[in-house]
């Protein structure tokens, strides 16, 4: 299941032999910056003149008139293309890749172009420099989709060992058929939790651009907004030891932290299709059910592969992947035509004592994890709540969840969002954050103004 390994990708730079694109872009010309292509999916454009997509599935759409359509490609690749609803088609090559050998009718069309995943042994330059139509075409806005989905995963999600990897995927296809935008958040390898071994963890790398392949920059989460998230993961923790009660601790935290990204998604946490770890699974969406979170779902998937799905013990193949995709099309679909569940209006705040429990849950170097749990000691709720602390050093924080959390100097605060408001008589909430740096020791905890005991 590991095909994951650090790759380098110069994304930014062009390669000599095609001239660089104009920045300049004109709307309808089919360069990257036309604003006609829609980009799904996690893309890196800050070079105007060649974008980069990361992850499995990501890809572009657009509609052109005329009768022919070509790619501008720096080196090889290989990818996928579909016109007008058809089968996907793959192409190889580089420079001027044509995708109409056979000239189409002239009129209005509709494009997807998905790249190959840059992943594993396999290092193809995976770089859209623009498209080229016949003289007089230009490209327009494709039909708007009314939803976006990104499923969540390793190599299953990715489509490892199906004909046309991530195109052949469940996600992918569940995502055609509903005719929502969808994307893959997926590498080969990868596991839930973070593990002794250096198993790759979403839990981690989800938060990252491109999950680690390239740099561990942030992904900035508002260049999209998921309806829904579909998460199949736990198939490769058990290899590397992780036991069954820090796989349900680790889910119902990453649960926690997807929602606070995506306030109104809706969230569904798959059992694994070979059934590992599916008690611990459906445990931590319960754990977020009863938490107040009625928008998490458990997806039972016992008995959606047919005998012969499987390409070897744990891959589905092109018929494992349709027949999940039958089952999954229609559970998506049903939810997700259905308003978020809302959230009760909170009532007066007030304030009591308080615990504090401040943990670094990963450590990369040149940065860290924490998780705070926020305990009420009192014997009354606190409605609405605040938490000051001081930050060791010249640490930042980068992203938070579950709360709003802001920073002056040293001075950290975080504020409850609406759906953590109330922390019932001795319960607790919980938070998170990632900082530039993996130092320990913060101090001065205080709820609402008032001194919380902590433990460090």
């Amino acid at each position: 299941m590991r095909t994951a390994a650090l790759i380098a990708v110069a994304a930014g730079v062009l390669a000599a032999g095609l001239p660089a694109l104009s920045a300049e872009a004109a709307v309808g010309d089919g360069t990257p910056a036309d604003s006609n292509i829609s980009f799904v999916g996690r893309w890196n454009k800050t070079n105007a003149s060649a974008y980069v997509p990361y992850w499995a599935g990501a890809y572009l759409r657009v509609g052109f008139t005329g009768r022919t359509v070509k790619l501008r490609q720096r080196n090889t690749i290989q990818l996928w293309a579909s016109i007008d609803g058809r089968a996907f088609t793959s192409f190889t090559g580089s420079g001027t890749i044509n995708l109409t050998p056979t000239a189409l009718a002239a009129g209005n069309h509709t494009l997807i172009v998905s790249y190959r995943q840059v992943a594993g042994s396999y290092t193809g330059d995976a770089v859209f420099q623009g498209l080229i139509l016949e003289s007089g075409a230009r490209t327009f806005t494709p039909p708007v989709r009314p939803k976006l989905v990104e499923f969540v995963g390793d190599s299953i999600t990715a489509g490892a060992t199906s004909s046309q990897l991530a195109v052949t995927d469940y996600g992918f296809k569940v995502g055609e058929r509903l005719g929502y935008d969808h994307t893959q958040i997926a590498i080969g390898g990868m596991c839930l939790a973070e593990t002794t071994d250096g198993c790759w963890a979403q839990t981690t790398r989800y938060w990252m651009s491109s999950g680690g392949q390239v740099g561990t920059d942030q992904w900035d989460f508002s260049r999209y907004t998921a309806d829904g998230v579909v998460i199949n993961l736990g198939t490769n923790d058990r290899s590397h030891g992780v036991s069954a009660a820090a796989f349900q601790a680790t889910y119902t935290s990453f649960l926690t932290r997807i929602r606070a990204r995506f306030p109104n998604a809706k969230l569904f946490a798959m059992r694994t299709f070979i059934g590992r770890y599916a008690a611990e699974t459906e445990a931590a969406v319960r754990a977020r059910n009863a938490a107040g979170d009625a928008d998490v779902f458990y997806v039972d998937t016992t008995g959606w592969l047919p005998s012969g799905g499987l390409s070897d013990s744990v891959h589905p193949n092109d018929a494992g992947h349709q027949a999940i995709t039958d089952r999954l099309a229609p559970v998506l679909s049903a939810q997700l035509t259905t308003a978020p569940t809302p959230t009760p209006e909170p009532t007066t705040p007030v304030a009591g004592a308080c615990a504090v429990t401040y943990r670094k849950t990963g450590d990369w170097g040149t940065g860290a994890q924490f998780d705070v749990t926020l305990s009420n000691t009192s014997t009354v709720p606190v409605d609405g709540w605040t938490l000051t602390w001081s930050l060791p050093g010249s640490q930042r924080i980068t992203q938070s969840w579950n709360s709003t959390v802001t920073q002056s100097g040293t001075a950290a605060t975080a504020v409850n969002v609406s759906w953590n408001a109330v922390i019932p008589a001795a319960g607790s909430t919980s938070f998170g954050f990632v900082t530039d740096s993996p130092l320990g020791g913060a101090t001065g905890f205080a709820l609402n103004g008032s001194p919380c005991a902590a433990t460090t």
